[in-house]
């Protein structure tokens, strides 16, 4: 079996190497993203491997259906880069659907107490020998209400975190889980009492810009907004005007809706073009992080099992269990 392996970094070939050989899976590492300029580089493969900032489009999908290409490998559990319907009667799209759900709800916690505590730019201070805690005031949260949006594996690891700290934990889910041990309210309900809001959702085009300047007017004054799922479900205008006024005491964000061609990549040496971005970075109060919530050693060696379990099933006709229906 040979694998075309787009979009590679140094830590993914420290995984998928080893366990290659255990798969009997020839893997093809390739730097560059799958785009329509590199698609043609899968010629002479099998599958395809691709990560959530490639996109695949339908004209992707029929170029690689003419190479013969079996199935596209996502190693990620978003699949809103990759045209699904276009890839119908073609191949199959095979997700990882979870990987160490505890992995990103640690991190979420960690960007909540980071913008909340201000410890980045107390490290920031100290590294110079300045010891001066002035602007560091934070808030307890103990027994402030944390209202996560999204309850599957993730969002239910997130409430756990929260109730562990002793929070009220409100939640919103189109689809309640009802053996769920927590508060369900409307979404607009819990715009209004949150005093954090962590986004643990799929972005979908109801998700889309769900945080925009309407659902901002309904959050308290100087909330703490967390999100570690995917960039487009804020609406980055509706944010930073919001930020311009004053309306929140933190923002932590691992993900961002502009983030393909600089998340994941060295850009320390450019100019960013990107005048939103630069502008959230400019914030004393907003925290960005380039997508890494997921990146703990338990969390890579499953999306690094799985992916390959996937292409082993796809090679041998068994049943895909991780396929991704229209």
């Amino acid at each position: 079996m040979k694998m075309a392996f787009y979009g590679t970094k140094p830590y993914d070939k420290i995984w998928f190497e080893p366990l290659s050989k255990e798969y009997d899976c020839e893997i093809n590492f390739i730097e560059l993203p799958c785009s329509e300029q590199t698609s043609h580089l899968a010629k002479g493969h099998d599958v395809v491997c691709v990560f959530v900032n490639d996109h695949v489009t339908a004209e992707m999908i029929n170029e690689f259906h003419s190479l013969g290409i079996k199935a596209v490998l996502l190693r990620s559990a978003g699949f809103n880069n990759v045209d699904i319907k276009a890839a119908e009667g073609k191949m199959p799209i095979l997700r990882v659907p979870s990987y160490s759900p505890e992995s990103v709800a640690e991190f979420a916690a960690a960007l909540l107490l980071t913008v909340n505590r201000h410890t980045h730019r107390a490290y920031a201070r100290t590294r110079d020998f300045n010891m001066n805690i002035n602007g560091f005031t934070g808030r307890n949260l103990f027994e402030k209400t944390a209202g996560i949006i999204g309850t599957g594996k993730i969002g239910q690891a997130m409430i756990n975190i929260c109730k562990g700290f002793g929070m009220k934990v409100i939640a919103y889910d189109p689809f309640p889980n009802p053996h769920l041990d927590v508060q369900y309210t409307s979404l607009e309900e819990l715009m209004t009492e949150a005093d954090v809001i962590s986004l643990h959702c799929p972005l979908t085009p109801e998700t889309t810009h769900m945080i925009n300047r309407d659902t901002i007017a309904l959050m308290k004054k100087d909330v703490y907004l967390i999100n570690t799922s995917r960039g487009a479900l804020i609406d980055t205008e509706s944010l930073i005007e919001a930020l311009l006024t004053g309306k929140f005491s933190g923002v932590g964000l691992d993900v961002y809706e502009e983030e393909e061609g600089v998340f994941f990549e060295d850009k320390s040496n450019e100019i960013i073009e990107d005048e939103q971005l630069v502008r959230l970075a400019a914030f004393h109060n907003v925290l960005i992080t380039s997508h890494m919530g997921f990146f703990t050693h338990e969390a890579i060696r499953e999306i690094a099992t799985t992916t390959l379990e996937n292409a082993v099933a796809v090679m041998k006709g068994e049943a895909l269990i991780n396929e991704i229906k229209v």
